[in-house]
């Protein structure tokens, strides 16, 4: 392990929480300046076999995909290939159906598209074939109107970036990250990884589930992403009756006051018809044997919840962002303009995105309003800040509860820009 000195509270807090049991495995780095000037790791890949984390060892790190597949996309649009302004059908003909005719490239990256939802069940068989399931998108109505409001995308979005990513390329977005990302900059990152590095894959446990009251459905979708570690029985995840209901404006539903919000998006957790299970539950992982942990899952590169990579890899990313390895300069500061902010349909709490990357809001909290990246459910985070030469890596595989967030990674964080 290595930790510059100036770092050393950093140290100190990834330490704490093993000596806490907060922590599982888990492994954290961070670039200044382009230095590596934190790698740390320690703890248990695997809690059934005991096996160690090393410091090749990767985890599967859910939603900060997308921010890789956003790099993806980019690249195309540098390359002339594609514009953020044109309409999805002028290189998806078939996407045109249900009225999404005007349904533009940068509304998929800032979550606009109103398709955040799958709404026929994905069979298991689909589960590594991407063009099937973003044909069951392309067939779909919108749930809001295109570029009216924002409701997080959080398995569609890769869904139909990556559709968009392969009618333009005729490649996937894992095997441009291969060869254009992770290979040229000899980068720990994998949108669908091999069968060696699944071999040395840390082994997710589940966190804490929510209290429920009786009589509730036995599971909820921000569940059923977190119970990697658990074989679980299928459950439908398709639209409901009364969906209808279910997605009716926050406004009728709950107060402005935040313990009405917070009891809001606890509801909506565990109500299988809220739109904010919809959107996590299908493809639904856990009717695989070990959830995310299953091969097939590790191997089909969904793109906005396929990655695996150590956080040396992640940090590494964000690093080839600010040294303008992966984008242009120019390309970077355009998509970390604010293109949505407020009210999330989907999370309820406020979301800030620009082409594809976070920014800080609720459901982002950073140090630094220069901050840009993306969270992964459960815990792990990779993030860059231009302005204080930072990329930042962290994964981990104790997962945290959805519903109270992972303040271990923002410790982390919090102890990196109190070490500057």
């Amino acid at each position: 392990m290595h930790c510059d000195p100036r770092f050393a509270r950093v140290r100190e807090v990834f330490e704490r929480h093993f000596a806490d049991g907060e922590e599982l495995g888990a492994a954290f780095a961070v670039y200044k300046d382009g230095e590596l000037v934190v790698d740390l790791w320690d703890g248990i890949a695997d809690r059934w076999t005991g096996r160690p984390w090393e410091r090749d060892t990767p985890a599967f790190v859910y939603s900060c995909t997308k921010a890789v597949t956003a790099a993806v996309l980019l690249r195309l649009v540098e390359q002339g290939l594609v514009d953020v302004a044109t309409p999805v059908a002028e290189v998806w003909p078939e996407f045109a159906a249900e009225g999404k005719g005007s349904v533009t490239v940068e509304h998929l990256l800032t979550h606009q598209a109103g398709l955040p939802v799958v709404e026929e069940e994905v069979p298991v068989e689909e589960f590594d074939d991407l063009p099937a399931i973003a044909a069951r998108l392309a067939g779909q109505r919108p749930l809001w109107e295109p570029g009216t409001a924002h409701g997080y995308h959080a398995l569609t979005y890769g869904f139909l970036i990556g559709e968009v990513v392969r009618r333009v390329t005729g490649r996937t977005v894992g095997e441009l990250v291969a060869a254009e990302i992770a290979g040229p900059l000899e980068l720990e990152l994998w949108v669908g990884a091999p069968d060696d590095v699944i071999e040395r894959t840390a082994r997710l446990k589940a966190g804490e589930r929510p209290r429920r009251a009786p009589g509730r459905a036995e599971r909820s979708g921000m569940e059923i992403v977190e119970s990697a570690d658990r074989p679980q029985d299928a459950q439908p995840t398709g639209r409901p009756q009364d969906a209808q209901a279910a997605d009716r404006p926050r406004e009728a539903r709950a107060a402005d006051r935040p313990q009405d919000l917070l009891a809001e998006i606890q509801r909506a957790a565990l109500d299988p018809a809220s739109l904010m299970n919809r959107a996590l539950g299908n493809p639904a992982m856990h009717r695989l044997k070990g959830g995310a942990n299953h091969p097939v899952i590790l191997r089909a590169g969904w793109p906005a919840a396929g990655l695996v990579t150590t956080a040396r890899g992640l940090a590494g990313f964000y690093q080839g962002l600010l040294a303008g390895d992966v984008l242009r300069p120019e390309t970077l500061r355009d998509a970390l303009r604010p293109r949505v902010n407020g009210p999330d349909k989907v999370l309820y709490l406020a979301t800030s995105f620009g082409l594809g990357f976070m920014l800080p809001s609720l459901t982002f909290t950073m140090p630094s309003k220069s901050a840009f990246g993306h969270s992964g459910m459960g815990g792990a985070l990779g993030l860059g800040d231009p302005e204080r030469g930072l990329a930042i890596g962290y994964v981990m595989n104790k997962m945290a509860d959805a519903l109270t967030g992972n303040l271990r990674g923002i410790r982390l964080v919090q102890a990196v820009y109190d070490s500057l």
